[in-house]
């Protein structure tokens, strides 16, 4: 087992994503029990990333389902294209061919595959992403339920169909809302922190190409000092490479460089404007010098 893991962990870096020995853990034993991985924590720690490394790493499709408000059937697992269905009912008026029966309407022919159904019905196992499932309302959370314990959709004009193949399945969860017991139970689960300095830094190295030891160490002690202020929404890691990003294309070697510049490029960072009230110009000048 330790040895299979510490292959995985070879090959999620090979990727550019830095895993802890508990998430590679988990992404193995997903993988090994065919079981579901709930993934939950704060946005922008990294969750969803897990799915597109994982596609990367065992060489699969991805097919993503980006949950929210509202989010019903026709859109998450099917729909029938009923376009298509009445010119063919249309076409066969107009040429006076045999009256088209409501099996042929109700057919794989007219039948538009949405992610859950994409995933289940390919010929290659993939993985598929269901993000932010907290968004969605518990109907669909229920609805959900009969895919993940049996992998199998029905549908009431065609009858259930089953897995062609099984799909690696990571869900991702903000947490805004509780998740039922029993989606819970048909998951492993594992929540995915902040990541400490250490590790960020080798996030920032590894994602931001040319970067130098210095400037990237400055960003990530900046972020994570960061971190500890009164903020509505701390910044995640998808955040702090957008900041290392944007510092680079500056052409800064440390952030002492140009100070303003800082300021200015803190939008990278703080996404409403009450975090950037909350941080004069001032106390960002602290932050540079602590971060330094």
């Amino acid at each position: 087992m330790q040895a299979a893991i510490e292959q995985l962990r070879g090959r999620v870096a090979g990727t550019g994503y830095i895993a802890d020995q508990a998430l590679l853990t988990s992404l193995w034993l997903m993988h090994e029990l065919n079981r579901p991985l709930l993934l939950e924590g704060d946005a922008g720690v990294g969750k969803t990333e897990v799915g597109k490394t994982l596609a990367e790493v065992f060489d699969r499709a991805l097919i993503r389902l980006q949950c929210y408000e509202g989010l019903d059937v026709n859109t998450a697992v099917y729909e029938w294209n009923y376009q298509r269905q009445l010119l063919a009912i249309r076409r066969q008026e107009i040429l006076h061919e045999d009256r088209l029966s409501e099996k042929d309407l109700f057919s794989d022919d007219y039948l538009l595959k949405r992610p859950l159904l994409q995933s289940i019905s390919s010929a290659q196992s993939c993985v598929l992403l269901i993000d932010e499932i907290d968004r969605a309302d518990e109907e669909f959370e229920a609805y959900l339920l009969e895919v993940l314990s049996d992998f199998q959709i029905s549908i009431p004009e065609l009858g259930t169909i089953r897995a062609s193949s099984i799909p690696l399945v990571i869900l991702t969860s903000n947490a805004t809302r509780e998740l039922s017991d029993a989606l819970r139970r048909r998951c492993l689960y594992h929540y995915i922190d902040y990541p400490d300095y250490d590790k960020e830094l080798r996030i920032v190295l590894a994602r931001v190409p040319n970067i130098g030891n210095r400037l990237a160490s400055q960003i990530v002690n900046f972020v994570q000092n960061l971190r500890e202020q009164d903020l509505r929404k701390l910044p995640g890691v998808a955040e702090t490479l957008d900041w290392a990003s944007a510092l680079l294309q500056l052409e800064m070697k440390t952030l002492g460089d140009n100070p303003d510049a800082v300021v200015a490029t803190l939008g990278c960072l703080l996404k409403t404007r009450e975090d950037q009230d909350a941080l004069p110009p001032e106390l960002v000048q602290r932050l540079v010098a602590k971060a330094s």
